[in-house]
């Protein structure tokens, strides 16, 4: 029903940033800018492999941080998501943000920026899920030999990338029966505001979508994908994929080739595995991500981590009432980082988590 509420991250930016800085394409490419500040809102964060720690800053492109010292090194307003291919070389995406014609996979080089694969215009020739044509890329995990795994949060679905713009779709996530408890609470049904009335008339149960927020390999090889659950935004119910290696066309919830190994989370924006297998999740907010988008409110999200071991994974939070953290990465010195305050102009920063 409200299409908008059921994608990832940047749906909650339509309030927060212009329309403008966020439908933007790549800008004119120049010579990396020295002691930037984070433009926000932010998104993916990633690590170089000269330890730098790299932010998806929709506001102005792909920043490096390195000793304290913030670098824009590759100009792209409009980024969700980097990843590093060796120092100074970066795939990126850029989004949907209501627009498929943004959405496109980017190769970055000594700050110049070509395009990889037009995911926009896949999603509308092929639309793995049979919904509503809707492409919005939010994250990517770099395979050897050149290949990009990406989750497209639009088309609830795993996409694989390869040379001279191919495009693939590995694994589509299901839309299932979820409660509409947690976002009655929210707006205080039943005497919600005259916008959201209808809410407090929903059924206790409603179809919901599974948005794909994250991909990353684990240390077997195989894929794993997380979900935020859309609106309604329920507690407690979003989780973690993993897709055998090899698989393709899978569809999550029927296909043996795809199973969930971590769940009972709200609300998903990140996962990614550590160099000791650790796999780190990021929840917006415990009170999921309605609470931010539509309730304007929140309860504060957390870092979960799950030690690497036999399914389904055992997770233990390692940070929790953190102002709107959206993705983790572990850096050159072995700490684990996290961006917060991702979606507030003016807040973002990257912090580590003790």
């Amino acid at each position: 029903m409200i299409r908008h509420a059921n994608r990832s991250r940047r749906a909650a930016l339509a309030v927060l940033v212009t329309a403008a800085a966020l439908m933007a394409g790549p800008g004119s490419v120049g010579a990396a800018k020295a002691h930037v500040e984070l433009a926000s809102p932010i998104f993916g964060l990633a690590t170089a492999p000269d330890g730098s720690l790299l932010v998806a800053d929709a506001g102005q492109g792909i920043v490096a941080i390195r000793k304290g010292q913030m670098t824009l090194t590759v100009p792209l307003p409009g980024v969700d998501d980097v990843g590093a291919i060796g120092n100074g070389s970066f795939f990126a995406l850029t989004g949907g943000g209501g627009d498929s014609t943004s959405a496109k996979l980017w190769r970055a080089s000594d700050g110049r920026v070509a395009l990889s694969a037009d995911l926009g215009a896949f999603e509308a020739r092929v639309n793995p899920d049979g919904g509503e044509i809707d492409s919005n890329p939010f994250d990517l995990a770099v395979l050897n030999g050149g290949g990009v795994l990406v989750a497209d949060a639009g088309a609830n679905a795993v996409l694989v990338t390869g040379p001279r713009g191919f495009v693939d779709w590995v694994a589509t996530l299901p839309d299932e029966l979820e409660s509409t408890a947690n976002i009655k609470v929210i707006l205080g049904c039943p005497d919600a505001p005259a916008e959201f009335a209808f809410v407090c008339d929903l059924p206790p149960m409603i179809p919901t979508q599974a948005v794909a927020t994250s991909v990353a390999i684990g240390p077997d090889g195989a894929a794993y994908v997380s979900e935020l659950k859309g609106f309604p935004g329920p507690l407690g119910v979003s989780r973690v994929w993993r897709i055998q290696p090899g698989t393709i066309h899978a569809r999550c919830g029927t296909d043996p080739g795809c199973q969930v190994v971590a769940d009972g989370f709200t609300s998903i924006v990140d996962i990614n595995f550590g160099p000791d297998g650790t796999l780190y999740v990021t929840e917006i907010d415990e009170s999921s991500f309605a609470a931010i988008e539509i309730g304007g409110t929140g309860s504060g999200g957390t870092v979960n981590a799950c030690p690497w071991g036999s399914f389904p994974l055992s997770c233990h939070e390692v940070a929790t009432g953190l102002l709107m953290p959206i993705a983790t990465t572990v850096g050159g010195d072995g700490r684990l980082y996290a961006a917060v305050g991702a979606l507030i102009p003016g807040a973002a920063q990257v912090i580590p988590i003790p």
